[in-house]
């Protein structure tokens, strides 16, 4: 089977972290080859996300490394037998891969929470609120494009619908919600589906009133919960495309700036009241 030529953000971070348990033992690519029986490209491909890989094999090399945390070998081995393709597939080919990576990255999410400057929240977005906001950064985007964006970001919701479904906590900057991306009508449908989301068991969502002292730069994000926190992900908000962040050190300092968030934010029941008289005011 040829390599992939675009392994998705989840599968380059396997291998990232094959790598990783690799490295910690100090094996070289060619040691860790001849081990499986292959050649350096092998272990190459594996660690790029190249090569699918089977949960017996992640436990076999992670034996081999003297991997001693057994949490993170059960967990990369949990993630190497995912290979049902997602919704975001449909996708492929039509948006770009970012998209695709931050649906699946949801899709896998334990827990997520997000900070939200300038805008709604896409995953919380009406088709309506979407499709202006998608047009305010990219004018000339093609409508087939448009249309398959606007779409994207409402199956993204799909994670509400499970059985168990994802606990979601926005912190939403009370810019975003007086920002002018569309006209009244459309901006008081928003707010009301918002509000509507507020109170959905799973959600949580709270207002940074222009109040709040916000001391630091802060900026958009979206930080993924996986089993265990080694395997946490940043992703970095953007309109054209999205960033992923996950060494120790980056996942801290977005846990601190999480916690200085909430510490100025409004309680839930003072958000949705708020979110209310915006509204009316629109």
């Amino acid at each position: 089977m040829p390599p992939r030529s675009y392994p998705t953000a989840r599968q380059k971070r396997l291998g990232a972290e094959l790598r990783k348990l690799r490295e910690r033992a100090g094996m070289s690519g060619s040691e860790a080859a001849a081990y499986l029986g292959g050649e350096r490209a092998q272990i190459s491909h594996i660690e790029s996300g190249r090569y699918g890989v089977s949960d017996q094999r992640v436990r076999r090399l992670a034996a081999h490394y003297s991997a001693g945390d057994k949490h993170l070998v059960d967990a990369l081995a949990r993630m190497a037998e995912e290979r049902t393709k997602g919704w975001w597939d449909d996708y492929r080919g039509i948006l770009s891969p970012g998209f695709l990576d931050l649906a699946e990255l949801e899709h896998h999410a334990t827990y997520i929470r997000a900070i939200q400057m300038l805008n709604v929240p896409g995953i919380f977005q009406t088709e309506a609120y979407a499709r202006d906001l998608i047009r305010s950064g990219v004018s000339d985007l093609p409508t087939a494009e448009l249309n398959a964006r606007v779409e994207h970001r409402a199956r993204r919701r799909e994670i509400f619908d499970r059985p168990a479904p994802t606990l979601f906590e926005a912190f939403i900057h009370e810019a975003a919600l007086r920002m002018r991306y569309c006209d009244g009508d459309t901006m008081r449908e928003q707010l009301g589906f918002l509000h509507t989301v507020s109170a959905w068991p799973s959600v949580t969502i709270r207002v940074i009133p222009f109040a709040a002292r916000i001391t630091g730069s802060v900026h958009s994000m979206l930080y993924a919960g996986a089993g265990i926190p080694a395997l946490d992900t940043v992703q970095i908000d953007s309109a054209f495309d999205a960033g992923f962040l996950d060494a120790e050190a980056q996942l801290a300092r977005y846990r601190e700036l999480l916690g200085s968030i909430e510490s100025i934010s409004l309680t839930p029941e003072e958000s949705a009241e708020f979110i209310q008289l915006i509204a009316q005011e629109m």
